[in-house]
């Protein structure tokens, strides 16, 4: 006999995917099939939109128990980007309408720096970088959390990727102006990205995915710095000093204590596909800044994170603690 099943979610820029899980499963639930919708949920005044997210969860969630037999599940968490910050439309609303949809008894908001950090270390102590065109540290001791950065690419992010491609086309733009700190390979390799020089404003100034437009020129500097450009070396060099920095932050704040409980960094995201020109220097910023703790391999994804968070809810065995803005949850 199987059950309690319980439902994941995972909201962010590039769409929603939604899983169910048989609870009663060891290491927090075994996850059947995923569906994915490429429809990012909308934001607007009121910030997430609510009766958006549930247009496209209920089908899908209704799918998914329909192959099993089932026709309600017992919790569920919902991971989503912005919960923390533009999520009160997602509280004030989700509860009970997953009720009254989908039959959810236990149900868990949580930003998705909360189900990025469940995802890749479970419900054990430490700090999880989440490095995608954004960047956020979370880290918590089971007591509180402990957030870092993540606010923004106007204002914050720092070393994430669209730090990273901003940083390499200031660098492009030095060189044909004839200014120190300008990368002739990185001009290049901008103008072959955005076309000439001069064009370069229009094409990420007015675009209102602005993040992910600097984020995409991050792999250009990835590989001008393995080709041995100095500046696009510098640039990863110093990416690599911001993660370690929002890593060190977002730890709890005894983490230098010699018979501390020895706390555990992982790190995420799309990022880390830059590989060795980022990582390499990466490690040695952690060696460096965070000896006493052990940098690990992230267990999962985000939306093993919500499942993890789901079935802890359902089997009552959630450790990780609560939050009105970061993790709300609703018995």
């Amino acid at each position: 006999m199987t059950g309690p099943w319980v439902l994941g979610v995972d909201s962010g820029g590039s769409g929603l995917r939604v899983t169910l899980a048989d609870a009663s499963v060891p290491d927090g639930g075994k996850t059947r099939s995923v569906l994915v919708s490429d429809k990012p949920v909308r934001t607007g005044g009121a910030g997430i939109d609510a009766e958006h997210l549930m247009e496209q969860l209920v089908p899908m969630a209704r799918s998914l128990l329909e192959n099993v037999g089932r026709t309600s599940v017992t919790a569920a968490a919902v991971g989503a980007a912005g919960m923390s910050t533009i999520g009160g439309q997602l509280r004030a609303v989700l509860p009970d309408a997953l009720a009254t949809a989908l039959g959810v008894r236990r149900l868990a908001l949580a930003s998705d720096a909360v189900t990025a950090y469940a995802g890749a270390l479970g419900q054990r102590p430490g700090a999880v970088v989440a490095a995608g065109t954004g960047l956020v540290a979370l880290g918590t001791d089971l007591v509180d959390w402990r957030r870092a950065d993540g606010w923004g690419h106007l204002l914050g992010d720092c070393g994430g990727g669209a730090w990273i491609g901003r940083a390499g086309l200031e660098a492009a733009l030095r060189s044909h102006d004839g200014r120190p700190g300008g990368s002739r390979g990185l001009l290049a390799a901008a103008e072959a990205s955005f076309g000439p020089a001069q064009s370069i404003p229009e094409a990420v100034y007015p675009r209102s995915d602005r993040p992910a437009v600097l984020a995409s020129f991050a792999p250009r500097v990835g590989r001008c710095a393995t080709e041995g450009d100095e500046v696009a070396v510098g640039i990863l060099a110093l990416a690599a000093r911001h993660i370690a920095e929002a890593a060190a932050a977002a730890l709890p704040s005894d983490r230098a204590v010699g018979d501390g409980p020895g706390y555990e960094v992982a790190l995420t995201g799309g990022l880390l596909k830059l590989g060795a020109p980022l990582l390499g220097p990466l490690r040695e910023e952690l060696s460096t800044q965070l000896p006493e703790v052990r940098v690990v391999s992230a267990q999962g994804d985000p939306l093993a994170g919500a499942v993890l968070l789901a079935a802890a809810l359902a089997t009552g065995s959630l450790q990780l603690p609560g939050h009105p803005t970061l993790l709300a949850v609703t018995e």
